[in-house]
């Protein structure tokens, strides 16, 4: 195997930003997910929780969107333009979704304490977070699915910027999403109800269910794949990086169930996260060299590489104030420094 380029290493940026915004950012949208599903006599607990869990860092984690949206730009502007052009409705739309997810958690927070507002806002909090992940998830599928170019001459609206996302893979795999950021958000709370067994109990049932969903929406994406994208279902299933990725996504699984079976939910949440990752990886390895199959590589989309090499310092000299700023964060409202508030989890 070559020894990785410049673009391959910028690629590789992207990659890990969007697995911390899909560990940290995706969790805090199946929070919203369970917010919607509260339910039960400590119904009004967990929504409580869920709040307290995502409320000091929830906009924290976008930042790790921002890193990906400014170095698709920056280093790979053709294959920005693309997603920008053909995906502009799922993309206007996600947008949209996060900025009503995030004004109506603040506003539930903040505004009237009148049930009736607080409903309302509710409803829409977890509206968006519902939405916001299987809007992600199709993206995602129809830049996998090898659909997305510029719009043909003459073509239609529909065929243009409606066809590349509307399909049944890119919908299996924004159930996929939502199952995934679904199944961290409970995984995550067991951790953080340490303190309300009843609680941790709920969130325990919780994450199981959301693991069998996982499960399906997987398969069913995988089924679909192999009859819309056979190009992507085969560089998922015959390769030997591809099995020794599957091996490590179902130990990483099992270990995950196994962890939430006999209540070692610290073990079940490192085991999740690594099994989430380790699927995004499997997406991300199973189109290389592609930025944009079948035809837009990695190579052929860079910037000039005074331009990529440009971005990798400021990525490294930002690192150096972004890294401990957040662990800072994270150590005061997570962590148990003296005089800091109770452990919030969620991420």
């Amino acid at each position: 195997m070559s020894a990785p380029t410049l673009p391959d290493v910028v690629a590789g940026v992207l990659v890990i930003a969007l697995t911390a915004y899909v560990l940290l950012g995706g969790a805090d949208f199946g929070g919203g997910v369970w917010d919607m599903l509260a339910s039960g006599p400590t119904r009004a607990a967990q929504r409580e929780k869920i709040a307290h869990a995502i409320g000091p860092i929830w906009e924290a984690n976008h930042v790790w969107l921002i890193i990906v949206v400014v170095v698709l730009f920056s280093c790979f502007p053709e294959a920005f333009a693309q997603l920008a052009v053909a995906l502009h409705i799922p993309f206007v739309l996600l947008l949209i979704g996060i900025v009503l997810r995030g004004s109506a958690f603040t506003f539930r927070t903040y505004d009237s304490a009148h049930s009736a507002v607080q409903e309302r806002w509710g409803r829409v909090f977890s509206g968006a977070s519902v939405v916001t992940p299987l809007l992600l998830g199709v993206a995602v599928g129809a830049i996998a699915s090898g659909r997305v170019h510029p719009p043909a001459p003459g073509a239609s609206f529909v065929e243009s910027y409606v066809s590349p996302w509307l399909t049944p893979f890119s919908i299996a795999v924004g159930c996929l999403a939502l199952a995934l950021f679904a199944f961290l958000a409970a995984v995550y709370l067991t951790v953080e109800t340490a303190d309300d067994p009843a609680l941790q109990e709920s969130f325990r049932r919780r994450a199981l269910v959301a693991a069998v969903a996982v499960f399906a929406t997987a398969a069913g994406a995988l089924l679909v794949a192999h009859t819309e994208v056979p190009r992507l279902a085969e560089g998922l299933t015959h390769t030997v990086r591809a099995v020794a990725l599957h091996l490590a996504t179902a130990i990483a699984a099992v270990t995950a169930i196994g962890g939430l079976v006999v209540r070692a939910y610290r073990v079940a949440r490192f085991a999740a996260a690594a099994q989430v990752a380790l699927i995004l990886w499997g997406w991300a390895l199973a189109q290389y060299p592609y930025l944009i199959p079948p035809t837009l590589t990695i190579h052929d989309a860079a910037a000039p590489a005074i331009t990529l090499r440009l971005t990798l310092i400021a990525l490294a000299a930002g690192a150096l104030l972004l890294f401990p700023s957040l662990a800072y964060l994270f150590w005061v409202f997570k962590g148990s420094a003296p005089g800091a508030p109770p452990a919030s989890g969620g991420g």
